[in-house]
């Protein structure tokens, strides 16, 4: 059983070459806790990682392990020390090795006996003992990502820190392996920092996301806070397609090309940037609030994408709808948006 350990980031600065990557990040992962580090690229998530492990020192903030030090103005413990498994985007695993000798890899420290004993569990934990023989190019890419699982899982680690393990498999085998390696984690007990930067990769994985944006975290929460509650537009954006609308605050109200709407307590004369979530625009035969032509729809399988011309403005306005919902051909349609799916946020 691995005892999982909190991990703490407090003020951390770093930068290459005089190019700031993390300016003043405080975080937290609890015992146990699969925290995803989500932005762009760019955002330094993957630098925070490497921070984490040791495989850099931060020029400013602390790194804290169970609440002692590991990274700091005056103490440095070296990555071997630190009780962190690593797993890297493109496995990194040892061709000339076997399957079972790439597990026992980094047991050093146990004897031959023991070292085996751990290779073993780890294989028999990710489903792989029958693989033990075989070499890394003889096994597709979701057996290799569950070896590299197994090789970081096999020292027992407190914390396992993984950078985008999941991008190098092909769309159909992403959810299944990822579904595994998500039990595996449960099972072991570990606190887990995990980069990504697919949104939706995070909403199925995270217990928590950290959001960052040019080395800022922005947001730190559930899924559903993220996407409920945006603290801003690249938030929002970062979580759906979004019409985005510029507007002012005019007697307590903003007005859209999909029509007024109150402004949530934004002063008169604020400039304010509106937007809707494409599922929210909801497109009817008729009985709607505004009139709009189609101008484009996509067929997506379970939905639709369309493009919308609609009075007093050039924006072509987006939906998504259940596919089907609207009849082939129809050109002239209604649209309609509630007021409790438009977010507002100050202009940038």
């Amino acid at each position: 059983m691995t005892f999982a350990a909190d991990l703490a980031f407090e003020n951390i600065r770093h930068d290459y070459q005089g190019q700031s990557t993390l300016d003043g990040v405080s975080l937290e992962a609890a015992p146990g806790e699969v925290l995803c580090l989500l932005g762009p690229s760019g955002s330094g998530k993957t630098t925070l990682l490497r921070l984490a492990a040791g495989l850099e020192v931060p020029r400013e903030g602390r790194i804290l392990l169970n609440g002692q030090e590991v990274s700091g103005p005056h103490v440095f413990v070296p990555p071997e020390r630190r009780g962190v498994g690593l797993m890297f985007q493109d496995f990194a695993l040892f061709p000339h090795m076997t399957v079972f000798e790439n597990v026992c890899f980094g047991l050093n420290a146990l004897s031959e006996a023991e070292a085996k004993e751990e290779a073993t569990v780890a294989l028999e934990r990710v489903g792989l003992t029958h693989y033990s023989d075989q070499y890394p190019h003889a096994l597709s890419g979701g057996e290799q990502q569950r070896v590299a699982l197994a090789r970081a899982l096999s020292p027992r680690p407190s914390v396992l820190l993984m950078d985008e393990p999941f991008s190098g498999l092909d769309s159909r085998l992403r959810d299944t392996v990822r579904n595994e390696t998500l039990d595996i984690l449960r099972q072991t007990r570990a606190t887990a920092l995990m980069v990504t930067h697919d949104a939706e990769e995070a909403m199925r994985v995270a217990d928590r996301i950290a959001l960052l944006k040019d080395g800022r975290l922005i947001q730190v929460g559930s899924a559903e806070d993220l996407y409920c509650n945006p603290v801003d537009l690249f938030t929002a954006a970062f979580f759906s397609e979004l019409n985005v609308f510029d507007a002012r605050v005019r007697q307590g109200r903003v007005e859209t090309p999909l029509g007024t709407f109150k402004a949530n307590g934004a002063r008169e004369g604020d400039r304010l940037e509106v937007a809707v979530r494409l599922p929210s625009v909801e497109v009817r035969e008729r009985d709607g609030d505004i009139p709009a032509r189609v101008v484009f729809r996509r067929f997506l399988g379970v939905v639709e994408q369309l493009g919308l011309a609609v009075p007093g403005t050039e924006q072509v306005i987006q939906a998504r709808l259940k596919a089907g919902q609207l009849p082939t051909g129809l050109r002239e349609v209604m649209l309609c948006v509630n007021d409790h799916d438009i977010m507002m946020f100050e202009s940038g």
